[in-house]
């Protein structure tokens, strides 16, 4: 069963250039990734320094193994580095059924 994963994060606007250079770089990766569907960076109109990202996948599996990805991790050290704090993921399934 297909997952989305929102990702929340408050970006500083003298980060912002480099923080939207990873995202983009993270986002390239992540699209060659087995069961990766879709993903979208948005920013809070009311808070412009928020950014939420929304990926989805084909199970959750398929986003573990990417979370724990080499690959990923070096990008999110980055990440975490540029922001001074660790990331925040969070997991839904679709359907009202458990």
């Amino acid at each position: 069963m297909s997952v989305k994963v929102f990702i929340t994060r408050t970006v500083p606007p003298e980060k912002r250039q480099e923080m939207l250079d990873l995202f983009k770089e993270m986002r390239s990766l992540a699209m060659t990734q087995p069961g990766y569907i879709s993903g979208e960076t948005l920013k809070s109109n009311d808070r412009p320094d928020v950014y939420l990202v929304v990926s989805t996948w084909e199970t959750a599996d398929a986003w573990e193994k990417w979370l724990l990805s080499k690959k990923r991790q070096s990008i999110q050290e980055k990440i975490d580095a540029l922001l001074g704090g660790k990331t925040h993921y969070e997991m839904f399934r679709y359907g009202l059924r458990d």
